[in-house]
């Protein structure tokens, strides 16, 4: 299945189809042979890929082999044993205070250093997995032996996740990093907004390592710190920095974390904040001449001519990312659509490879990318199909860890029921 079998005049659902079914070829043929772990990058040349996978890259390949599974592009027993093969090399795997690292090798699961001082630990990739597992968890919900062992090894490394101790003893923020042979050295304290907000929801929602609401409070909100309220091109922004920063902000967390309708005591709903978001970045690329002339919008991060960075409207380098609008499907739908029609006749197809849109191009100087990232094809696929079915929010919001920890920390849901607020063990 690939691009040049749409029609002439395509509908909506035959390019979501086509995006969403081509995209998934990347965590599909393009994962390791042997571990099934996706790639962290793959080439449009079809190079051999570096033997790196990114740990949150994981966590998206899961859900777009549910995503597979529930649309009948593999059967599910083709998607029970992929995940199964990949639980099985991640129960294998280094782990620090229950925490996987930012990259491991695809063949030996050794850890990949990513920075000089970030060799062990990383909290948030390790939170983009277990939104992942927890969702194939909930959707595995058979009575077989194999979904049942399932079942059981992914409640198993969630439990093993020691959030709390990622507090460093106190009931302030979480933090990002820890090694065994740097400690605490890169100092990186996990505070809103961006797109960690999953993480703290699965650590309060823990049964064996559970924070208390004040690290939500003080650490993640920064006792209210984090909230906005400026309007930016006529737009009031209720959560994060000036014109809210790189587009996935508004996708990782809300891959599986359902945010319609979802409330606390910072935001009356974080749906309008992601809104806000991305009418904002959409607006601004309006502003551009070279977006605007070409129909395309959505700066996030992405590769580009200069390197990976993460493109925002106070940080605009040119670079579009296809990761961007797709994804935002759930927000801005009818700007979405547009965008996606731009992208698919833009240079009459040149942005189109066998694992869907590369991850990023340069109107001005018609720049394109030679990679996909498994961190911006993953999302394209479980927010296409959020906006089509909410099959991913339904999942993430049934499970018991998601639910308890909402309860703790105060949330309401006027689309899910998650029940009233719950003390913490040990609070």
């Amino acid at each position: 299945m690939n691009f040049s079998q749409l029609p002439p005049d395509p509908s909506l659902d035959d390019c979501l189809d086509k995006i969403q079914s081509q995209t998934f070829r990347f965590f599909w043929d393009g994962a390791h042979p042997e571990s099934g772990l996706p790639f962290d990058k793959c080439f449009v040349s079809g190079a051999p890929s570096p033997n790196m996978v990114s740990i949150s890259g994981v966590g998206f390949g899961v859900l777009a082999i549910i995503v597979a599974c529930e649309r009948q592009w593999v059967t599910r027993s083709q998607a029970l044993a992929r995940i199964s093969t990949i639980i099985d090399r991640l129960r294998h795997s280094p782990t620090f205070h229950g925490a996987f690292a930012h990259f491991i090798d695809g063949s030996t699961s050794d850890v990949i250093r990513f920075s000089g001082r970030d060799d062990g630990g990383d909290l948030v990739e390790t939170t983009l997995l277990m939104q992942g597992l927890i969702c194939a968890r909930e959707y595995f919900a058979g009575e077989t032996s194999r979904e049942e062992k399932l079942r059981a090894d992914i409640t198993r490394l969630y439990d093993e996740v020691e959030w709390n101790w990622f507090t460093r003893g106190k009931d302030g923020a979480l933090y990002w990093h820890w090694s065994p042979n740097y400690d605490w050295a890169m100092n990186l304290p996990i505070r809103g907004w961006n797109e960690a907000l999953s993480c703290y929801v699965l650590a309060a929602g823990s049964d064996t390592h559970p924070i208390r609401p004040k690290s939500y409070r003080a650490g993640w909100a920064r006792s209210g710190a984090m909230l906005n309220g400026e309007v930016y091109l006529g737009t009031e922004l209720p959560l994060g920095e000036p014109y809210g920063g790189p587009l996935f902000i508004s996708h990782y967390s809300f891959c599986a974390l359902d945010p319609r309708g979802l409330s606390d005591r910072y935001c009356s709903n974080y749906h309008d904040q992601a809104v806000a978001h991305t009418r904002i970045n959409h607006d601004y690329c309006l502003t551009v001449p070279d977006y605007a002339n070409a129909g395309v919008w959505g700066l996030s991060a992405s590769d580009g001519p200069q390197g990976y960075g993460a493109h925002s409207p106070t940080f605009d380098r040119g670079v579009i990312a296809p990761t961007a609008a797709l994804s935002s499907f759930p927000f801005l739908p009818a700007e979405a659509e547009s965008a996606m029609r731009a992208l698919l006749r833009y240079g009459d197809g040149k942005l189109l490879g066998a694992f869907g849109f590369v991850d990023a191009f340069v109107p001005k100087t018609d720049w394109v990318a030679g990679t996909y990232l498994a961190i911006d094809q993953g999302p394209i696929i479980a927010m296409i199909e959020n906006y089509r079915s909410g099959l991913l929010w339904r999942l993430f919001m049934n499970a018991p860890e998601v639910r308890r920890g909402l309860k703790r920390l105060g949330f309401t849901s006027s689309t899910h029921a998650i029940g009233a607020e719950i003390p913490t063990p040990g609070a």
